[in-house]
């Protein structure tokens, strides 16, 4: 499933790409299926007379956008209803990431981050809730020692805005942010979090942004400087993360695992060092 190269480059990179690593038919198209039948309910249940045409893996988002160009928050209803799909659910814990796991982290014991999984729905031009560029520790915590599994559910396109990777800053450690994004001060939570001295960090690194299909795995580690890409195209970029953890690493060791914002904790709590309270 994964050879001492690959466990190499990851070490090196903080990422690795896995492609056709789900199976389409078995595990991707059940996910597909019920989200179609799911646009339809919310679409129903307020109302709104969707005209698309039949369901199919290709457009299994049919008819979203014109649903959310009724009312923004009828998407919201589509975000929090989809991570609850029980194909997606089984997909979440599959043993083939507790392998992943396993290999990347000799001698750990993973958990699965409560809170850190779901299906990201990016539209074209919203950038309200696009992650900046972030190491994923201070938006989940949990742990130090842990793995990003990312895959998308459409195919990725430089359109679409594929994720934006900083090759080899996980290496470097934590970073500091700030509270507020001076670009779109709307921003709250995990997604308001900034990067401290934000150009300067990601500058030093090689950028990478890998093309992916649905099937593909990307792994990052959570200390990897990542960020979403700007959607231009003209759909919705659909993709699923996985978040998995060491529970021996020291420092989560010492915080009891403790969850982050979608836990209800504010990450400045458990890290005050890290949180710069003046950006300017």
């Amino acid at each position: 499933m994964i050879t001492p190269s690959q466990i190499a480059d990851f070490n090196q990179n903080g990422y690795l790409t896995l492609p056709g690593f789900y199976d389409l038919q078995r595990q991707i198209n059940p996910i597909q299926e019920v989200i179609h039948r799911l646009i339809g309910e919310v679409a129903a249940r307020h109302g709104v007379t969707l005209s698309r045409p039949e369901f199919s893996h290709e457009d299994f988002d049919a008819g979203y956008l014109d649903l959310i160009s009724v009312d923004r928050a009828y998407g919201g209803e589509v975000y929090d209803a989809v991570k609850q799909i029980p194909a997606f659910v089984r997909l979440l814990g599959d043993g083939r990431h507790e392998t992943l796991m396993g290999a990347l982290r000799p001698g750990s014991l993973p958990g699965i981050a409560a809170g850190g999984y779901g299906i990201r729905i990016d539209n074209p031009t919203e950038d309200k809730f696009r992650a900046n560029w972030h190491q994923e520790y201070p938006a989940q915590l949990r742990s130090l020692d842990g793995i990003v599994l990312w895959s998308p559910l459409v195919p990725i396109t430089e359109e679409l805005g594929p994720v934006r990777i900083c090759a080899g800053s996980h290496r470097e450690g934590l970073r500091p942010v700030t509270r507020f994004d001076p670009r779109n001060p709307d921003k709250q939570g995990a997604y308001g979090l900034t990067l401290w001295d934000e150009a300067a960090v990601v500058n030093a690194y090689e950028q990478v942004a890998p093309l992916s299909a649905p099937g593909d795995l990307i792994i990052m580690d959570f200390l990897t400087l990542h960020e979403s890409g700007a959607n231009h195209g003209d759909r919705s970029r659909w993709s699923m993360q996985f978040r998995y953890f060491n529970f021996l690493e020291p420092t989560g060791h010492a915080h009891g695992w403790s969850g982050s914002f979608a836990a209800g904790v504010d990450f400045a709590s458990i890290h005050p060092e890290l949180v710069v309270s003046d950006p300017s």
